[in-house]
Formats: structure tokens, sequence, C-alpha cells
């Protein structure tokens, strides 16, 4: 999924450029996000016709591996590939308002809606008569208790009073990939920063002296870098390969749900072991503001849990895998 290097170099340029200037970034700050839309970025793979840029997922997972890979934290995933993409989907088309997607309990209640507080708008997903409905809230319509996640992210409680708007009828089939969609975006968000994590871990590594050597020379210290550096590799290996076959096939594969799982689960369990080996190189000044390693692993941890726990995603995977018996377990897994 080859994407055009200006591309690549003008997104990271973006967030770079952002970093130099904060010191101590703002999640949803609004400047970046101006700025991001005046470039195309914000509505990136929307339809040209509809004021978007006409990209696809591979540009949509290079702008997400760019911000989680330089700490900036902004509702690219939420707004772009979730809300619009659900509102064009059902015939909705959304305006140049910030939006996330919120799926309602059966009480018209959701807890922990990434970045509700900060947008103007909330595609509101629930089940009524055993059928999805689909409606574009304005979020000044709903109670909101604001919360937030392990990394500084908005993570609020919504109640929403659905008599007042209609909505939209949606397949079970669309609400589906809006889940998986989700799941394989915080799994593109988690990769990024599991390789920042092991890229600042080898370099405090080698910059870093105990007794007189460099951390590297030591035996321990290798193990704990090759360790993080293999799980993240295994992590991001799965979650390209489940992106890959997304884009291959539009979505429509029906083993694409095992293979979005086989990555939240593999990226899930690189996690612990990534976090906690690289808190355990750098020590103490691991765990301090002034250094950059909490943005990261802060991130890793709260990622993981979202739009699936570690334990749902391994158990779906392990109800996949024994569904499909012994004659049908190789192609799945190998195809």
């Amino acid at each position: 999924m080859a994407v055009d290097q200006s591309v690549t170099e003008l997104m990271a340029t973006v967030f770079a450029d952002y970093r130099a200037e904060h010191a101590e970034p703002v999640p949803g700050d609004p400047e970046l996000w101006r700025t991001l839309e005046e470039l195309g970025l914000v509505r990136l793979t929307g339809s040209a016709s509809r004021g978007g840029s006409g990209a696809g997922w591979p540009e949509a997972a290079e702008l997400l591996r760019a911000a989680a890979s330089h700490g900036v934290r902004a509702p690219l995933a939420e707004h772009d590939l979730l809300a619009c993409w659900l509102l064009d989907e059902v015939g909705i088309e959304p305006d140049g308002a910030r939006r996330t997607v919120c799926l309602l309990d059966d009480d018209a209640t959701a807890a922990a809606v990434p970045w509700l507080s900060q947008c103007d708008r909330a595609v509101l997903v629930w089940r009524r008569g055993g059928k999805w409905r689909v409606t574009d809230a304005a979020v000044a319509n709903l109670t909101v208790e604001p919360g937030e996640n392990l990394a500084g992210e908005p993570r609020d409680r919504v109640t929403a009073d659905l008599g007042i708007f209609p909505g939209v009828s949606a397949s079970d089939e669309l609400i589906d990939r809006l889940l998986l969609r989700g799941a394989l975006a915080r799994a593109v968000q988690v990769c990024a920063v599991l390789d920042r994590i092991v890229e600042l871990t080898v370099q405090h590594a080698g910059e870093r002296t105990q007794f007189g050597r460099p951390l590297t020379k030591f035996q321990a210290v290798q193990h704990l870098v090759v360790d993080a550096a293999a799980e993240a590799g295994l992590a991001r290996a799965a979650t390209d390969a489940a992106l890959t076959e997304a884009v291959r096939t539009g979505w429509a594969d029906p083993r694409l749900e095992f293979r979005v799982a086989a990555a939240r689960s593999c990226a899930g369990h690189a996690v612990s072991t990534v976090v906690r080996n690289a808190h355990q190189v750098h020590g103490a000044i691991g765990t301090t503001r002034e250094h950059r390693l909490h943005e990261f692993t802060a991130a890793a941890l709260a990622w993981r849990s979202e739009f699936g726990s570690v334990r749902h995603w391994d158990e779906l995977l392990t109800d996949l895998a024994t569904g499909a018996g012994r004659r049908e377990l190789w192609p799945l897994v190998c195809s």
C-alpha cells in the first residue's frame, strides 16, 4: 500500500512543526485542527464531491501514525474514518463541523465517548425495534459529563433524548463495519506509539551509561530492548496485514474480522511487554513529566482498551479459530 512520499513528508512535517512550538501539546488543539483543515487532512478520505480529499485508508493510516508518533492528540480517526464515513453511508451529507461517533446503550447513554466534549456534533448510533438507527446530533442537545483517558484525551459520558432525533436506518453489516474500522484505527495508532517507545528506548540505552559502560552493553538490557522490538514488530505485521486486506477487499472479506481480531490481540499484548520493558530500561527518568516516554506509554495503555478490550479480541480470535474447524483453520490463518 504505497503512499505518495510527498504526502507522508507533509504529514510528518505538520506534526513535527507543531511539537517544536508546543512542548506540552493541547489535546484537540483548535489551532492545529484549522491547519489540518487547510491542508485537506481533516476529511482525508471523504469524496471530493462532498468536500473531502478523495484519499483512502493507506493515506489515513499514515496520518494516524504521524500524529501518534509525534505525541499529537486529535480526533482524526473519529471524525473522518468513523463519523463522517457513516453519515456518507446512510445518505446524510456532513458539513464542516468537527464530529465523533457514539454507540448508545439501550438506556440511551454511553460512557467514554472519544472527544465528545471537544466536538460540535456527534453521530449517534442506537438500536430500536431490532434495527439500527443513525442520526447527526448537535452536542449542545446532549447531556455530557466530561472525562478523560490515561492519555489525557476527552472520554466523556453522554445521555441522549432519542425522542427528538428521528434517525435513519442502518444495516447490521454497516454497524459491524463501523466497529471494525474503529478497532483497526486504534491498532494503527497503538503500533505507531509502540514503535516510538522502542525508538526512545534504544536511544536512551545507547546514550545512558552505568558503571562506566553504555546500557546497551548489558545483556539484561539487550534482552529487554529486543523483546520490546519483537513484540512491536509482531503487532505491526498483524495490523498491516489486516489493513492491507481491508483495502484490497473494500472491507468486504468475511475473514476480515479474524484479521482485525489478530491485530488487536497482538497489539494489546505487545503493549504490556513494550511499556514494561521501556520503563525498566529508562528507570526513574522515564516516569517524569520532563521525559517524553510517558506521552507514548500512556497512550498505548489507553488505546488498547478502546473499541474492544484485549480480552474481547482474545476471546473473539479464539472463537473464530475454533469455529473454523480443523479443515478451515489453516486457510483462515494463511490466506
